[in-house]
């Protein structure tokens, strides 16, 4: 396959990296440890840094900044804003997007996750497990009952449901309103030119009235506690910042696990050794959810950051002001660091407590949500292969419909059709 769209730049585009960004990104990585890709819709190169000590140094080094207007003396073009603006994001929403706290730098970005950390604690997580037990049980029941000739599509019916029923509680999104969150999620992340406006413009005046009537009722949940930041904390959080913490708490909270799960599970069943060996040692599975998170972790690469100052990165000058994105399906498949990467290996060691991988990212931005986010996982897998012993796949793994993107940027299942054969009773 061709990754080039000229002798040296990476067409991101190209059908076979979206087809395949495991491999493509591999063939990339043993290229050189930079290699220059243009983003679509700008039209403006970037570094690709795909070797895994460089991508835990992009992701963990101050010198790399999310802002660009933290560059000092340049004028560093805002890379992300452009392609909202080339997909008609006007910038009333696109301030949504890009002004929270996954793009705040320094103490701004301190600041903001003080305001929500609490909740995401490993106790706090651990309190949480029996509701997040109970949800995947009734889940399931509702995934049997609904399958059509013994299959049912796990996307649909338990891999999206789970978070976000699990994220929407803890934040304070009523029931209702939790389906239009999923499509939401769907038409952000496609990045469609002809959607991306009107999914923010509803999402902000959806959380606007959220916010309303938490007002009036406040309850026990983060919502009530962001708005009594926001109203007694003086300038602990602006208004743009309240609405848009909530829609990061409930996009980033659900998107990545579901696809966890859909894509974790696709996995184990299209490795039938690792499956077995799962089920007769249960014990592996928080392993194993570490490593499905570095073999097939949805999150493709990370956001993008800008050099604050000139640095050298492998041995490779970076420019003040010039944009790299760390590309983490490339990193947590390095040979450098990982021995027989591209094998599925549920018993692969960790060092010591901490995950070698980066797929939750690393450094001051490593994922908020990673502990809910392995412990949904493990409760997901565990719950879905003790009540069908027999599940299968109803296609070939090769015929499994993938999202469509504008950036391969997520690894995101359409469905997941299986089959729920010998479905043993709960309780």
């Amino acid at each position: 396959m061709s990754v080039q769209a000229g002798p040296e730049t990476v067409d991101l585009m190209d059908p076979e990296v979206l087809r395949d960004p495991f491999g493509a990104f591999a063939r990339i990585r043993e290229r050189a440890p930079l290699v220059r890709a243009v983003l679509p819709g700008t039209g403006v190169p970037v570094r690709l840094v795909t070797r895994y000590d460089d991508v835990r140094t992009v992701l963990g080094d101050g010198r790399f900044v999310n802002d660009p207007a933290h560059v000092p003396g340049t004028d560093a073009r805002d890379l992300r804003r452009e392609m909202l603006r080339a997909r008609g994001v006007p910038e009333e929403y696109a301030r949504y997007v890009l002004d929270g706290i996954l793009d705040a730098d320094g103490d701004d970005h301190l600041r903001l996750r003080r305001l929500v950390s609490r909740a995401f604690t490993a106790r706090r997580v651990a309190e949480l497990r029996p509701r997040v037990e109970q949800i995947a049980e009734d889940l399931l029941d509702g995934m049997t009952a609904a399958a059509g000739d013994g299959v049912a599509d796990l996307m649909e019916h338990f891999a999206y449901p789970l978070p976000i029923t699990v994220i929407c509680e803890l934040v304070g999104v009523p029931g209702p309103d939790r389906p239009r969150w999923r499509e939401w999620g769907r038409e952000l992340f496609s990045m469609r030119a002809d959607g991306m406006g009107g999914v923010l413009r509803d999402m902000v005046g959806h959380i606007g009235d959220l916010i309303v009537r938490r007002r009036a009722e406040p309850a026990d949940d983060l919502l009530t506690a962001l708005i009594r930041a926001h109203d007694e904390g003086g300038d602990r959080l602006s208004d743009t910042e309240l609405v848009t913490m909530v829609l990061t708490l409930v996009i980033a909270g659900h998107e990545t696990t579901a696809h966890l799960i859909g894509n974790g599970t696709a996995a184990l069943l299209a490795h039938p050794d690792q499956l077995a060996l799962l089920r007769r040692e249960p014990e592996l599975m928080p392993r194993a959810v570490c490593e499905l998170m570095r073999w097939c972790g949805p999150v493709l690469m990370a956001r993008m950051r800008y050099a604050a100052e000139d640095v050298e990165l492998a041995g490779v000058p970076v420019r003040r002001g010039e944009a790299v994105v760390a590309v983490l399906a490339a990193a947590d498949r390095d040979p450098r660091e990982f021995g027989e990467p591209d094998r599925l290996d549920i018993t692969r060691e960790t060092d010591g407590r901490r995950e070698r991988h980066v797929g939750f990212g690393h450094g001051l931005h490593y994922c908020l949500g990673a502990a809910l986010a392995r412990q949904e996982g493990e409760v997901a897998l565990t719950a879905l292969l003790r009540r069908f012993p027999d599940l299968a796949l109803a296609v070939a793994p090769g015929e499994l419909e993938r999202e469509r993107q504008q950036l391969p940027s997520m690894w995101r299942l359409s469905r997941l059709p299986l089959r729920l054969t010998g479905a043993r009773k709960t309780g």
